[in-house]
Protein backbone atom coordinates (compact mmCIF):
# COMPACT_ATOMS: atom_id res chain seq x y z
CA UNK A 1 0.00 0.00 0.00
CA UNK A 2 1.40 3.38 -0.98
CA UNK A 3 0.44 6.63 0.78
CA UNK A 4 -0.45 9.72 -1.20
CA UNK A 5 1.79 12.78 -0.93
CA UNK A 6 -1.22 15.05 -0.35
CA UNK A 7 -1.00 17.32 2.68
CA UNK A 8 -4.11 15.88 4.34
CA UNK A 9 -2.52 12.41 4.27
CA UNK A 10 0.78 13.46 5.85
CA UNK A 11 -0.49 13.21 9.48
CA UNK A 12 -1.49 9.61 8.79
CA UNK A 13 1.99 8.82 7.57
CA UNK A 14 3.47 10.40 10.69
CA UNK A 15 1.21 8.24 12.94
CA UNK A 16 2.34 5.15 11.06
CA UNK A 17 5.96 6.19 11.51
CA UNK A 18 5.34 6.80 15.23
CA UNK A 19 3.81 3.33 15.58
CA UNK A 20 0.47 4.65 16.90
CA UNK A 21 -1.43 3.53 13.78
CA UNK A 22 -0.20 0.06 12.94
CA UNK A 23 -3.28 -2.17 12.70
CA UNK A 24 -4.93 -3.30 9.47
CA UNK A 25 -8.49 -4.45 8.79
CA UNK A 26 -9.41 -5.79 5.35
CA UNK A 27 -12.36 -6.61 3.16
CA UNK A 28 -12.02 -9.43 0.65
CA UNK A 29 -13.75 -11.95 -1.55
CA UNK A 30 -12.78 -15.61 -1.78
CA UNK A 31 -11.38 -16.63 -5.17
CA UNK A 32 -10.61 -20.28 -4.40
CA UNK A 33 -11.84 -23.01 -2.05
CA UNK A 34 -10.47 -26.37 -0.87
CA UNK A 35 -12.61 -29.10 0.69
CA UNK A 36 -11.56 -31.83 3.10
CA UNK A 37 -13.19 -34.20 5.61
CA UNK A 38 -12.08 -34.18 9.21
CA UNK A 39 -13.62 -36.06 12.18
CA UNK A 40 -16.61 -36.97 10.05
CA UNK A 41 -17.27 -33.36 8.99
CA UNK A 42 -16.89 -31.65 5.62
CA UNK A 43 -14.70 -28.56 5.98
CA UNK A 44 -14.25 -25.84 3.34
CA UNK A 45 -11.16 -23.63 3.52
CA UNK A 46 -10.50 -20.48 1.55
CA UNK A 47 -7.20 -20.97 -0.38
CA UNK A 48 -7.08 -17.72 -2.38
CA UNK A 49 -8.62 -14.30 -1.72
CA UNK A 50 -8.71 -10.91 -3.43
CA UNK A 51 -8.53 -7.81 -1.28
CA UNK A 52 -11.34 -5.34 -1.93
CA UNK A 53 -10.68 -2.84 0.90
CA UNK A 54 -7.86 -2.08 3.36
CA UNK A 55 -8.25 0.14 6.43
CA UNK A 56 -5.55 1.39 8.76
CA UNK A 57 -6.75 1.31 12.35
CA UNK A 58 -5.43 1.38 15.90
CA UNK A 59 -7.74 -1.49 16.94
CA UNK A 60 -7.90 -4.21 14.24
CA UNK A 61 -10.20 -7.24 14.52
CA UNK A 62 -7.10 -9.48 14.34
CA UNK A 63 -4.40 -8.10 16.67
CA UNK A 64 -1.73 -9.79 14.51
CA UNK A 65 -2.90 -7.99 11.36
CA UNK A 66 -0.76 -4.89 11.08
CA UNK A 67 1.82 -2.94 9.11
CA UNK A 68 4.82 -5.25 8.86
CA UNK A 69 7.02 -3.56 6.30
CA UNK A 70 7.19 -0.17 4.64
CA UNK A 71 8.51 0.78 1.24
CA UNK A 72 9.58 4.10 -0.22
CA UNK A 73 10.16 5.82 3.08
CA UNK A 74 7.49 5.86 5.76
CA UNK A 75 8.95 3.30 8.23
CA UNK A 76 12.23 2.11 6.81
CA UNK A 77 13.55 -1.20 8.08
CA UNK A 78 17.07 -2.47 7.75
CA UNK A 79 17.88 -5.77 6.05
CA UNK A 80 18.23 -7.65 9.34
CA UNK A 81 14.76 -6.58 10.53
CA UNK A 82 13.23 -7.73 7.24
CA UNK A 83 14.96 -11.10 7.51
CA UNK A 84 13.79 -11.52 11.11
CA UNK A 85 10.21 -10.72 10.12
CA UNK A 86 10.34 -13.21 7.26
CA UNK A 87 11.81 -15.95 9.48
CA UNK A 88 9.08 -15.34 12.10
CA UNK A 89 6.37 -15.55 9.42
CA UNK A 90 7.75 -18.84 8.08
CA UNK A 91 7.87 -20.28 11.61
CA UNK A 92 4.25 -19.28 12.31
CA UNK A 93 2.96 -20.77 9.05
CA UNK A 94 4.92 -23.99 9.60
CA UNK A 95 3.56 -24.40 13.13
CA UNK A 96 -0.02 -23.61 12.07
CA UNK A 97 -0.02 -26.34 9.38
CA UNK A 98 2.41 -28.80 11.00
CA UNK A 99 4.75 -28.62 8.02
CA UNK A 100 8.17 -30.36 7.79
CA UNK A 101 11.53 -28.64 8.19
CA UNK A 102 12.28 -28.95 4.48
CA UNK A 103 9.36 -26.63 3.72
CA UNK A 104 10.78 -23.94 6.02
CA UNK A 105 14.21 -24.32 4.34
CA UNK A 106 12.66 -23.97 0.88
CA UNK A 107 10.77 -20.83 1.92
CA UNK A 108 13.90 -19.29 3.45
CA UNK A 109 15.91 -19.88 0.28
CA UNK A 110 13.19 -18.26 -1.84
CA UNK A 111 12.58 -15.28 0.43
CA UNK A 112 13.57 -12.75 -2.27
CA UNK A 113 11.14 -14.30 -4.74
CA UNK A 114 8.02 -14.78 -2.57
CA UNK A 115 5.79 -12.24 -0.84
CA UNK A 116 4.37 -12.84 2.62
CA UNK A 117 0.98 -13.74 1.14
CA UNK A 118 2.59 -16.23 -1.23
CA UNK A 119 4.36 -17.92 1.69
CA UNK A 120 1.06 -18.27 3.54
CA UNK A 121 -0.68 -19.63 0.43
CA UNK A 122 2.14 -22.10 -0.21
CA UNK A 123 1.87 -23.33 3.39
CA UNK A 124 -1.86 -23.95 3.05
CA UNK A 125 -1.52 -25.71 -0.30
CA UNK A 126 1.34 -27.89 0.94
CA UNK A 127 -0.69 -28.93 4.00
CA UNK A 128 -3.76 -29.75 1.87
CA UNK A 129 -1.65 -31.81 -0.55
CA UNK A 130 -0.10 -33.74 2.35
CA UNK A 131 -3.54 -34.59 3.75
CA UNK A 132 -4.76 -35.75 0.34
CA UNK A 133 -1.86 -38.21 -0.06
CA UNK A 134 -1.87 -39.43 3.55
CA UNK A 135 -3.07 -43.07 3.78
CA UNK A 136 -6.53 -43.40 5.30
CA UNK A 137 -7.09 -45.97 8.03
CA UNK A 138 -10.45 -47.70 7.62
CA UNK A 139 -12.13 -48.87 10.86
CA UNK A 140 -15.23 -51.00 10.52
CA UNK A 141 -17.67 -50.67 13.42
CA UNK A 142 -21.40 -50.78 13.98
CA UNK A 143 -22.90 -47.69 12.36
CA UNK A 144 -23.94 -45.77 15.52
CA UNK A 145 -20.62 -46.48 17.31
CA UNK A 146 -18.73 -44.27 14.87
CA UNK A 147 -20.72 -41.24 15.97
CA UNK A 148 -20.59 -38.92 18.93
CA UNK A 149 -21.08 -40.91 22.18
CA UNK A 150 -23.56 -38.30 23.42
CA UNK A 151 -25.68 -38.80 20.28
CA UNK A 152 -25.64 -42.56 20.77
CA UNK A 153 -26.67 -42.21 24.41
CA UNK A 154 -29.58 -39.94 23.46
CA UNK A 155 -30.81 -42.49 20.92
CA UNK A 156 -30.53 -45.28 23.47
CA UNK A 157 -32.48 -43.16 25.98
CA UNK A 158 -35.16 -42.66 23.30
CA UNK A 159 -35.36 -46.40 22.67
CA UNK A 160 -35.39 -47.42 26.34
CA UNK A 161 -38.04 -44.86 27.31
CA UNK A 162 -40.17 -45.82 24.28
CA UNK A 163 -40.08 -49.47 25.40
CA UNK A 164 -41.13 -48.53 28.93
CA UNK A 165 -43.94 -46.21 27.84
CA UNK A 166 -45.10 -48.32 24.89
CA UNK A 167 -44.68 -45.46 22.42
CA UNK A 168 -43.15 -45.35 18.95
CA UNK A 169 -39.40 -44.60 18.91
CA UNK A 170 -37.70 -42.10 16.65
CA UNK A 171 -36.13 -43.45 13.46
CA UNK A 172 -32.65 -42.90 14.89
CA UNK A 173 -33.53 -44.87 18.05
CA UNK A 174 -35.16 -47.80 16.25
CA UNK A 175 -31.91 -49.90 15.95
CA UNK A 176 -31.69 -49.98 19.77
CA UNK A 177 -35.28 -51.05 20.43
CA UNK A 178 -34.48 -54.75 20.82
CA UNK A 179 -31.54 -54.23 23.18
CA UNK A 180 -32.00 -55.23 26.82
CA UNK A 181 -30.19 -53.70 29.78
CA UNK A 182 -27.33 -56.20 29.52
CA UNK A 183 -26.99 -55.43 25.78
CA UNK A 184 -26.81 -51.72 26.52
CA UNK A 185 -24.28 -52.37 29.29
CA UNK A 186 -22.15 -54.35 26.82
CA UNK A 187 -22.30 -51.50 24.29
CA UNK A 188 -21.30 -48.92 26.92
CA UNK A 189 -18.29 -51.00 28.01
CA UNK A 190 -17.15 -51.71 24.45
CA UNK A 191 -17.30 -48.03 23.53
CA UNK A 192 -15.28 -47.29 26.68
CA UNK A 193 -12.57 -49.63 25.42
CA UNK A 194 -13.14 -52.45 27.93
CA UNK A 195 -13.06 -56.15 27.10
CA UNK A 196 -16.35 -57.99 27.69
CA UNK A 197 -15.55 -61.34 26.10
CA UNK A 198 -15.38 -63.25 29.40
CA UNK A 199 -17.99 -61.28 31.38
CA UNK A 200 -21.27 -62.79 32.49
CA UNK A 201 -24.55 -60.89 32.56
CA UNK A 202 -24.32 -59.83 36.23
CA UNK A 203 -20.65 -58.87 36.11
CA UNK A 204 -21.21 -56.90 32.89
CA UNK A 205 -24.08 -54.91 34.42
CA UNK A 206 -22.14 -54.29 37.63
CA UNK A 207 -19.06 -53.09 35.79
CA UNK A 208 -21.13 -50.84 33.50
CA UNK A 209 -22.77 -49.14 36.49
CA UNK A 210 -19.58 -48.74 38.51
CA UNK A 211 -16.87 -48.02 35.92
CA UNK A 212 -18.70 -45.78 33.43
CA UNK A 213 -21.11 -42.90 33.74
CA UNK A 214 -22.89 -43.56 30.44
CA UNK A 215 -24.93 -46.51 31.74
CA UNK A 216 -26.09 -44.62 34.84
CA UNK A 217 -26.98 -41.61 32.67
CA UNK A 218 -28.86 -43.94 30.33
CA UNK A 219 -31.05 -45.21 33.18
CA UNK A 220 -31.54 -41.72 34.63
CA UNK A 221 -32.33 -40.18 31.23
CA UNK A 222 -34.93 -42.80 30.32
CA UNK A 223 -36.42 -42.60 33.83
CA UNK A 224 -36.77 -38.85 33.42
CA UNK A 225 -38.70 -39.37 30.17
CA UNK A 226 -41.15 -41.75 31.88
CA UNK A 227 -41.45 -39.42 34.86
CA UNK A 228 -42.12 -36.36 32.69
CA UNK A 229 -44.69 -38.19 30.56
CA UNK A 230 -46.66 -39.39 33.61
CA UNK A 231 -46.35 -35.95 35.21
CA UNK A 232 -47.80 -34.22 32.15
CA UNK A 233 -50.68 -36.67 31.82
CA UNK A 234 -51.65 -36.21 35.48
CA UNK A 235 -51.81 -32.41 35.31
CA UNK A 236 -54.80 -30.84 37.05
CA UNK A 237 -57.13 -28.42 35.23
CA UNK A 238 -56.47 -26.03 38.12
CA UNK A 239 -53.21 -25.10 36.40
CA UNK A 240 -55.23 -23.47 33.62
CA UNK A 241 -56.62 -21.10 36.26
CA UNK A 242 -53.20 -20.11 37.58
CA UNK A 243 -50.33 -17.96 36.40
CA UNK A 244 -46.83 -19.49 36.32
CA UNK A 245 -43.55 -17.85 37.29
CA UNK A 246 -40.06 -18.88 38.41
CA UNK A 247 -38.02 -18.05 41.49
CA UNK A 248 -34.26 -17.75 41.88
CA UNK A 249 -34.27 -19.03 45.48
CA UNK A 250 -36.53 -20.00 48.38
CA UNK A 251 -37.15 -16.54 49.79
CA UNK A 252 -40.80 -15.39 49.94
CA UNK A 253 -42.27 -14.31 46.61
CA UNK A 254 -44.21 -11.08 46.94
CA UNK A 255 -46.91 -10.36 44.40
CA UNK A 256 -47.58 -6.64 44.24
CA UNK A 257 -51.11 -5.60 43.35
CA UNK A 258 -51.15 -2.12 41.90
CA UNK A 259 -54.37 -0.19 42.21
CA UNK A 260 -55.78 1.63 39.26
CA UNK A 261 -54.56 5.13 38.50
CA UNK A 262 -56.80 7.88 39.75
CA UNK A 263 -57.15 9.18 36.19
CA UNK A 264 -55.37 11.74 34.03
CA UNK A 265 -55.68 15.32 35.23
CA UNK A 266 -56.37 18.32 33.06
CA UNK A 267 -53.20 20.25 32.30
CA UNK A 268 -53.35 23.80 33.60
CA UNK A 269 -52.93 26.87 31.43
CA UNK A 270 -49.39 27.20 32.73
CA UNK A 271 -48.59 23.71 31.43
CA UNK A 272 -48.38 22.09 34.88
CA UNK A 273 -48.97 18.31 34.91
CA UNK A 274 -50.11 17.03 38.28
CA UNK A 275 -49.01 13.75 39.87
CA UNK A 276 -51.48 10.87 39.93
CA UNK A 277 -51.66 8.20 42.62
CA UNK A 278 -52.26 4.49 42.88
CA UNK A 279 -52.85 2.16 45.81
CA UNK A 280 -50.80 -0.95 46.61
CA UNK A 281 -51.37 -4.29 48.31
CA UNK A 282 -49.35 -7.49 48.29
CA UNK A 283 -49.61 -11.23 48.84
CA UNK A 284 -46.66 -13.57 49.45
CA UNK A 285 -45.79 -17.27 49.31
CA UNK A 286 -42.59 -19.35 49.23
CA UNK A 287 -41.25 -22.35 47.39
CA UNK A 288 -41.09 -25.63 49.24
CA UNK A 289 -39.14 -28.80 48.41
CA UNK A 290 -40.92 -32.15 48.03
CA UNK A 291 -39.18 -35.44 47.33
CA UNK A 292 -39.19 -39.21 47.30
CA UNK A 293 -36.76 -42.11 46.77
CA UNK A 294 -37.24 -45.46 45.06
CA UNK A 295 -34.82 -48.26 44.21
CA UNK A 296 -34.38 -50.42 41.14
CA UNK A 297 -33.20 -53.67 42.68
CA UNK A 298 -30.20 -55.65 41.53
CA UNK A 299 -32.56 -58.51 40.70
CA UNK A 300 -34.75 -56.29 38.50
CA UNK A 301 -31.69 -54.98 36.64
CA UNK A 302 -30.27 -58.46 36.02
CA UNK A 303 -33.70 -59.77 34.96
CA UNK A 304 -34.08 -56.81 32.59
CA UNK A 305 -37.37 -55.93 34.32
CA UNK A 306 -38.07 -52.59 32.67
CA UNK A 307 -41.69 -52.81 33.79
CA UNK A 308 -40.68 -52.26 37.43
CA UNK A 309 -38.61 -49.23 36.47
CA UNK A 310 -41.44 -47.80 34.35
CA UNK A 311 -43.99 -48.31 37.13
CA UNK A 312 -41.82 -46.44 39.61
CA UNK A 313 -41.26 -43.58 37.16
CA UNK A 314 -44.97 -43.29 36.40
CA UNK A 315 -45.88 -43.34 40.08
CA UNK A 316 -43.36 -40.59 40.86
CA UNK A 317 -44.61 -38.48 37.95
CA UNK A 318 -48.21 -38.75 39.12
CA UNK A 319 -47.11 -38.07 42.71
CA UNK A 320 -45.40 -34.83 41.63
CA UNK A 321 -48.53 -33.69 39.76
CA UNK A 322 -50.69 -34.64 42.76
CA UNK A 323 -48.45 -32.59 45.05
CA UNK A 324 -48.88 -29.50 42.89
CA UNK A 325 -52.63 -29.98 42.67
CA UNK A 326 -52.94 -30.37 46.44
CA UNK A 327 -51.15 -27.05 46.93
CA UNK A 328 -53.41 -25.20 44.47
CA UNK A 329 -56.63 -26.86 45.64
CA UNK A 330 -55.77 -26.12 49.26
CA UNK A 331 -55.80 -22.41 48.46
CA UNK A 332 -59.43 -22.66 47.28
CA UNK A 333 -60.74 -25.04 49.94
CA UNK A 334 -59.06 -23.60 53.05
CA UNK A 335 -61.26 -22.24 55.84
CA UNK A 336 -64.15 -24.60 55.11
CA UNK A 337 -64.29 -23.65 51.45
CA UNK A 338 -63.94 -19.90 51.89
CA UNK A 339 -60.35 -19.98 50.61
CA UNK A 340 -57.01 -19.04 52.10
CA UNK A 341 -56.74 -15.97 54.31
CA UNK A 342 -55.29 -13.06 52.38
CA UNK A 343 -53.14 -10.07 53.31
CA UNK A 344 -56.21 -8.01 54.25
CA UNK A 345 -57.16 -10.59 56.91
CA UNK A 346 -60.19 -11.85 54.96
CA UNK A 347 -60.64 -15.13 53.17
CA UNK A 348 -60.32 -15.38 49.39
CA UNK A 349 -64.09 -15.75 48.94
CA UNK A 350 -65.66 -13.18 51.23
CA UNK A 351 -68.73 -10.97 51.12
CA UNK A 352 -66.51 -7.89 51.48
CA UNK A 353 -64.64 -9.01 48.37
CA UNK A 354 -67.88 -9.22 46.39
CA UNK A 355 -66.96 -12.63 44.97
CA UNK A 356 -69.25 -15.03 46.82
CA UNK A 357 -72.92 -15.76 46.31
CA UNK A 358 -75.03 -14.16 49.02
CA UNK A 359 -77.45 -17.10 48.88
CA UNK A 360 -76.08 -20.45 47.65
CA UNK A 361 -77.96 -21.68 44.61
CA UNK A 362 -77.86 -24.35 41.92
CA UNK A 363 -75.76 -24.16 38.77
CA UNK A 364 -78.17 -22.54 36.32
CA UNK A 365 -78.52 -19.51 34.06
CA UNK A 366 -79.50 -17.22 36.90
CA UNK A 367 -76.53 -18.35 38.98
CA UNK A 368 -74.08 -17.82 36.10
CA UNK A 369 -75.62 -14.43 35.39
CA UNK A 370 -75.07 -13.39 39.01
CA UNK A 371 -71.47 -14.64 38.88
CA UNK A 372 -70.77 -12.68 35.71
CA UNK A 373 -72.32 -9.53 37.23
CA UNK A 374 -70.17 -9.91 40.35
CA UNK A 375 -66.95 -10.22 38.32
CA UNK A 376 -67.86 -7.37 35.99
CA UNK A 377 -68.63 -5.20 39.01
CA UNK A 378 -65.28 -5.67 40.76
CA UNK A 379 -63.52 -2.44 41.72
CA UNK A 380 -59.84 -1.63 42.03
CA UNK A 381 -57.97 -0.87 45.23
CA UNK A 382 -59.49 2.59 45.26
CA UNK A 383 -62.97 0.93 45.47
CA UNK A 384 -64.11 3.14 42.60
CA UNK A 385 -62.39 2.18 39.35
CA UNK A 386 -64.08 -0.79 37.56
CA UNK A 387 -61.82 -3.79 36.93
CA UNK A 388 -64.25 -5.44 34.48
CA UNK A 389 -63.18 -9.09 34.84
CA UNK A 390 -64.39 -11.17 31.88
CA UNK A 391 -65.55 -14.68 32.96
CA UNK A 392 -63.63 -17.43 31.14
CA UNK A 393 -63.65 -20.70 33.14
CA UNK A 394 -66.37 -22.65 34.97
CA UNK A 395 -64.85 -25.02 37.56
CA UNK A 396 -67.02 -27.84 38.93
CA UNK A 397 -66.73 -31.19 40.68
CA UNK A 398 -67.47 -34.46 38.82
CA UNK A 399 -70.92 -34.46 40.43
CA UNK A 400 -71.85 -31.33 38.47
CA UNK A 401 -70.11 -32.24 35.19
CA UNK A 402 -73.24 -33.39 33.35
CA UNK A 403 -75.34 -30.48 34.61
CA UNK A 404 -72.60 -28.04 33.61
CA UNK A 405 -72.34 -29.51 30.10
CA UNK A 406 -76.11 -29.32 29.64
CA UNK A 407 -76.22 -25.74 30.91
CA UNK A 408 -73.40 -24.53 28.66
CA UNK A 409 -74.94 -26.35 25.67
CA UNK A 410 -78.31 -24.71 26.33
CA UNK A 411 -76.82 -21.23 26.12
CA UNK A 412 -74.68 -21.95 23.05
CA UNK A 413 -75.61 -19.97 19.91
CA UNK A 414 -77.73 -21.75 17.31
CA UNK A 415 -75.91 -19.97 14.47
CA UNK A 416 -72.70 -17.99 14.15
CA UNK A 417 -74.73 -14.79 14.00
CA UNK A 418 -76.36 -15.38 17.37
CA UNK A 419 -74.85 -13.78 20.45
CA UNK A 420 -73.86 -16.26 23.13
CA UNK A 421 -74.92 -14.88 26.53
CA UNK A 422 -72.04 -16.43 28.46
CA UNK A 423 -68.87 -17.97 26.99
CA UNK A 424 -67.20 -20.30 29.47
CA UNK A 425 -64.71 -23.16 29.27
CA UNK A 426 -65.70 -26.08 31.48
CA UNK A 427 -63.04 -27.47 33.84
CA UNK A 428 -63.76 -30.57 35.95
CA UNK A 429 -61.49 -31.15 38.94
CA UNK A 430 -61.89 -34.76 40.20
CA UNK A 431 -60.60 -33.83 43.65
CA UNK A 432 -63.53 -31.45 44.23
CA UNK A 433 -66.65 -32.79 45.92
CA UNK A 434 -70.06 -31.36 46.65
CA UNK A 435 -72.32 -28.87 44.88
CA UNK A 436 -69.99 -25.83 45.02
CA UNK A 437 -68.97 -24.28 41.70
CA UNK A 438 -66.57 -21.49 40.69
CA UNK A 439 -66.19 -18.96 37.90
CA UNK A 440 -62.72 -17.56 37.03
CA UNK A 441 -61.46 -14.88 34.71
CA UNK A 442 -58.43 -15.17 32.44
CA UNK A 443 -55.28 -15.59 34.61
CA UNK A 444 -53.35 -13.48 32.12
CA UNK A 445 -55.46 -10.41 32.88
CA UNK A 446 -57.13 -11.19 36.23
CA UNK A 447 -54.81 -13.61 38.08
CA UNK A 448 -56.07 -15.23 41.27
CA UNK A 449 -53.86 -18.30 41.68
CA UNK A 450 -50.13 -18.33 41.00
CA UNK A 451 -47.54 -21.10 41.17
CA UNK A 452 -43.76 -21.06 40.83
CA UNK A 453 -40.82 -23.39 40.26
CA UNK A 454 -37.18 -22.91 41.07
CA UNK A 455 -35.71 -21.33 37.93
CA UNK A 456 -32.98 -23.99 37.70
CA UNK A 457 -35.39 -26.93 38.14
CA UNK A 458 -38.84 -26.47 36.62
CA UNK A 459 -40.91 -29.55 37.33
CA UNK A 460 -39.84 -32.79 39.05
CA UNK A 461 -36.14 -33.69 38.75
CA UNK A 462 -34.81 -37.26 38.77
CA UNK A 463 -31.27 -38.17 39.87
CA UNK A 464 -29.65 -41.50 40.78
CA UNK A 465 -26.76 -43.15 42.57
CA UNK A 466 -25.50 -46.63 43.34
CA UNK A 467 -27.58 -48.35 46.00
CA UNK A 468 -25.99 -48.28 49.43
CA UNK A 469 -28.49 -49.83 51.81
CA UNK A 470 -29.89 -52.04 49.05
CA UNK A 471 -28.17 -53.69 46.07
CA UNK A 472 -29.17 -51.94 42.86
CA UNK A 473 -29.72 -48.33 41.81
CA UNK A 474 -31.40 -45.64 43.91
CA UNK A 475 -33.45 -42.89 42.27
CA UNK A 476 -34.51 -39.63 43.90
CA UNK A 477 -37.28 -37.32 42.71
CA UNK A 478 -37.24 -33.71 43.93
CA UNK A 479 -39.83 -31.00 43.22
CA UNK A 480 -39.29 -27.33 44.17
CA UNK A 481 -42.76 -25.80 43.99
CA UNK A 482 -44.87 -23.12 45.64
CA UNK A 483 -48.34 -21.66 45.13
CA UNK A 484 -50.28 -18.69 46.46
CA UNK A 485 -53.22 -16.36 45.89
CA UNK A 486 -52.43 -13.03 44.23
CA UNK A 487 -55.86 -11.33 44.20
CA UNK A 488 -59.55 -12.02 44.80
CA UNK A 489 -61.08 -10.04 41.94
CA UNK A 490 -60.81 -12.72 39.25
CA UNK A 491 -62.74 -15.50 41.03
CA UNK A 492 -66.30 -16.16 42.19
CA UNK A 493 -67.70 -18.99 44.35
CA UNK A 494 -71.21 -20.33 44.79
CA UNK A 495 -71.63 -22.94 47.52
CA UNK A 496 -74.33 -24.62 45.41
CA UNK A 497 -77.54 -26.28 46.43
Amino acid sequence: MRLSSAEDVAPIGQRIADGTLSGVSIGYRVAGWATRREAGQRIKSATRVHLTEVTLTSNPADPNAGVRQAKEGGMPKDVQEQQDDRAALIARVRAAHNLPEEWATRMAEAEDELTDDEIRADGRETALAARATRPQVQIRTAAPSSEDPAVIRDRQVDALSARMMGTAPTDAARPFMNLGLHDLARDVLVRAGQSVATLGREEMLTRAMHTTSDFAELLTGSGNRVLANAYQQAQSPLKQLARQRTAADFRPLSTLKLGEFSGLQKVTEAGEIKSITTGEAKEAYSLETFGGIFSLSRKAIINDDLGAFARWGEMMGRAAAETETAQLLGLLLANAGAGVTMDDGKTLFHADHGNVAAAPGPLDKDGLSAARLALRSQKGLDNKTPVNVVPKFLLVSPELETAAEQLLASIAPATTDDVQPIRLTLLVEPRLTGPAWFVFGDPATAPVLEYAYLSSAQGPQLSSRDGWETLGREFRVVLDFGAGVTDHRGAYRNAGA
